[in-house]
């Protein structure tokens, strides 16, 4: 499995005299009392994560019988609790939901029939983000970026491809839809050399079939869709949009593997996307994602006390709701300003 690089490799990181970021080392070392897992808590939070999920699923089913509208409003926080019981999923990827790793993986793969997401490819393919996120060179494993350059390089048919997969409407509705519960349906979704992870994509889908296909025969698919599907789509436009403003703000760090720092990647190119107290308990805290960065090891139940215990884990980019909307005009990073940019300073620069 592709993991975050080993920390003893990072210890040395430097001081960006630039940026005022302290060393990796020395945030590491603030971070490390926060790693590993309370089995307590995280029993309580799986406990008000997937059975309240069930629980409203099953709600939202019985207000079929009154009007539609109904039903998609319920749809709301039942997306809510599965967003949650995803970031359990997540946790349980990195190895710091539950003490025991057995339980980590039979939890990771219950979770999957909520989620729709394959434990064992997702878990290898996020590893591959958090070893990769903030490098120019190596990207990938995060929604598509391109530079300037590579953009006025391009030929018309691509650049018109990317200002269309780039709309609001493609990424953040149609894009996850797909993704999540169609395209990770397919084995080949990994790489040729993932055996794991295709198997893990195969078996997943024969779980899912099990299970819905029982609910399927049991309250007929025309229920199934129209309690599930609204839920589907909030859920995962919530995952996308928050994959989004956690890395694509204007002026996150970006930089070439020779000059790329574990530190500054984590606390300038990710943010903290201060949310309302409702919303992080239903986001898992995961809008605490510099801390997330520093080390995958810090269950999503310790980010709020990891963060506010420590007044320098402060100094990083905060994003608001108003700041997030602001984010939608992003669409390119600019290699000599280092920073992202519209379309309108793309006109700018082009007139120059």
């Amino acid at each position: 499995m592709i993991t975050a690089p080993p920390i003893a490799e990072l210890r040395g990181s430097p001081t960006s005299a630039r940026s005022g970021t302290p060393s990796t080392a020395s945030l590491l070392k603030l971070v490390a009392p926060y790693e590993g897992a309370d089995d307590r808590t995280a029993w309580w939070v799986l406990a008000t994560s997937l059975l309240p999920f069930i629980a409203m699923w099953w709600v939202m089913y019985q207000s079929l019988a009154l009007p539609y509208w109904v039903t998609l409003l319920l749809a709301f926080p039942t997306a809510g609790f599965a967003v949650r019981t995803f970031i359990i999923q997540h946790d349980c990827g990195h190895g710091s939901f539950f003490t025991s790793a057995p339980l980590r993986i039979f939890i990771g793969r219950l979770c999957s029939l909520a989620t729709f997401t394959p434990y064992g490819f997702f878990r290898h393919f996020h590893g591959a983000h958090h070893a990769t996120s903030s490098k120019l060179d190596k990207r990938g494993t995060d929604i598509e970026t391109l530079t300037v350059r590579e953009y006025l390089a391009a030929p018309w048919y691509k650049q018109l491809q990317y200002r269309l997969l780039r709309t609001p409407l493609i990424l953040f509705t149609i894009a996850p839809v797909l993704y999540f519960l169609v395209g990770m349906r397919f084995p080949w979704l990994a790489k040729s050399g993932w055996g794991k992870e295709r198997r893990s994509i195969l078996l997943t889908d024969v779980a899912l079939a099990a299970v819905w296909g029982a609910l399927t025969y049991a309250i007929g698919w025309k229920a199934v869709l129209m309690v599930e599907l609204p839920i589907a789509v909030i859920a995962t436009t919530t995952g996308m949009w928050l994959f989004y403003v956690q890395h694509q703000f204007e002026d996150t760090y970006w930089a070439n593997d020779n000059e790329w720092d574990y530190g500054r990647a984590a606390m300038e190119g990710s943010s903290y996307y201060a949310l309302p107290p409702v919303l992080e308990w239903f986001t898992g805290y995961i809008g605490l994602h510099h801390v997330h960065h520093l080390s995958p090891r810090v269950p999503s139940y310790r980010l709020s006390a990891c963060h506010h215990e420590n007044p320098v884990l402060a100094n990083v980019p905060k994003i608001t709701l108003a700041d997030g909307i602001k984010c939608l005009r992003l669409r390119l990073w600019d290699e000599d300003a280092r920073k992202l940019v519209g379309w309108r300073e793309l006109r700018g620069r082009k007139s120059a």
